[in-house]
C-alpha cells in the first residue's frame, strides 16, 4: 500500500508541467537516481518514460549556477596564473638577450674608442713629420743665406701652397693630440656617455682627415711644378670626390641611427605607459625594441 502511494504521489507529480524533472538534490541526484538508489524500481521505470534521466546524463544542462560560477573562477584563475608564468618566462629571456646585446655594443663601442686612439696617433705623426719633409729643403748653410731667407727656413716658405700646408697640417696635428689626450685619460663608464663621447671625437677625426687631405692636396701643387699642373687638379678631384663620398655616407649613417634612436625611445615611453594595463603587451613591446635595437651596424 506505501508502495502505491508512492506511485500515485509520483504519478500525480509528473502530471503537472511545473514539475522539474531534472531537479538535482545537494547530493548531485536526480528522483531516478534516489528510486533506484531505494530500490523502488516501478517508480524508477514510471519516472523514465516521463524523460527523468540521471545526474550523470544530465550533468552538463543541470549544473549549479554556483558552481558554474566557481568553475569559471577556477578556470580564469588558471589562466591567468598560466599568462603570468608566460609571460614572467618571456620577459627573462628578453633580459638575458638585452644583456647579451648591450655586451655586444660595449665591446663595439671599446674597439671604436681603441682604433680612434690608433688613428689619432697615425695622424699626430704623419703631419708632425710632414713638416719637416717639405719638399725643397731648407736653408740649412749658414755661410750660403739668400737675401729676406733665415736659417733653416723652408725654401718653399712664401709660397701660398705652403701657407695652406702649413696651417691645415698643424690643426691636424693638435687635434689629433688633443684626441689622444682625452682617450688616455678620461675614463667612461656609461654606454650612454662612451656613444657620446665617441660622437663627438669621430667628428674631431673626420675633420683631422680633412685637413690633412687638404694639406695634402695643396703641397701637390708644389710637388708637380708647373708644367704638371694638371695631375695636382687631378688628384684633387678624386681625392675631394673620395672624401665627399665617404663623408656624405656616414652623415647619412649618423643622421639615420638618430632618427631611429629617437623612435626607440618613442616606443619606449608608450610601452611603458601600457605595462600598467597589460604585462603581455609589455612583454610584445619589449621583444619589438630588442629585435630593433638589434643592428649588425650603426654609425654615431
Amino acid at each position: 500500500m506505501e508502495s502505491f502511494s508512492f506511485v500515485q504521489i509520483v504519478k500525480l507529480l509528473l502530471g503537472y508541467k511545473e514539475t522539474d524533472i531534472k531537479a538535482v538534490n545537494r547530493c548531485d541526484e536526480t528522483a531516478f537516481d534516489i528510486a533506484e538508489k531505494t530500490g523502488h524500481l516501478e517508480i524508477a521505470s514510471m519516472l523514465q518514460q516521463h524523460g527523468v534521466q540521471s545526474a550523470r546524463a544530465i550533468k552538463p544542462a543541470a549544473t549549479n549556477p554556483a558552481r558554474e560560477l566557481k568553475q569559471t573562477v577556477s578556470d580564469i584563475k588558471h589562466e591567468v596564473h598560466y599568462q603570468l608564468e608566460h609571460t614572467l618566462q618571456t620577459r627573462k629571456q628578453v633580459q638575458g638577450i638585452a644583456k647579451r646585446i648591450n655586451k655586444m655594443h660595449s665591446e663595439g663601442l671599446n674597439n671604436a674608442i681603441n682604433s680612434t686612439t690608433v688613428v689619432a696617433v697615425l695622424i699626430a705623426t704623419v703631419a708632425f713629420a710632414a713638416i719637416f719633409t717639405v719638399p725643397g729643403q731648407y736653408v740649412d748653410d749658414p755661410n750660403d743665406i739668400p737675401p729676406g731667407d733665415s736659417l733653416g727656413e723652408a725654401n718653399i716658405a712664401p709660397k701660398p701652397a705652403f701657407i695652406i700646408f702649413f696651417i691645415f697640417d698643424s690643426i691636424a696635428l693638435f687635434i689629433s693630440l688633443a684626441v689622444v689626450v682625452v682617450q688616455t685619460s678620461v675614463v667612461v663608464i656609461d654606454s650612454k656617455g662612451k656613444k657620446q663621447m665617441m660622437a663627438i671625437i669621430n667628428k674631431l677625426m673626420w675633420f683631422a682627415c680633412v685637413l690633412v687631405s687638404v694639406a695634402f692636396l695643396a703641397l701637390s701643387f708644389i710637388v708637380v711644378g708647373k708644367d704638371e699642373k694638371w695631375l695636382a687638379i687631378g688628384v684633387t678631384i678624386i681625392g675631394t670626390s673620395i672624401m665627399a663620398t665617404t663623408l656624405g655616407t656616414m652623415c647619412y649613417w649618423v643622421i639615420r641611427h638618430r632618427i631611429e634612436a629617437s623612435n626607440m625611445r618613442s616606443i619606449r615611453r608608450s610601452s611603458q605607459a601600457s605595462r600598467s594595463r597589460s604585462w603581455t603587451m609589455s612583454v610584445m613591446s619589449d621583444s619589438e625594441i630588442l629585435n630593433n635595437e638589434f643592428k649588425k651596424m650603426y654609425a654615431i
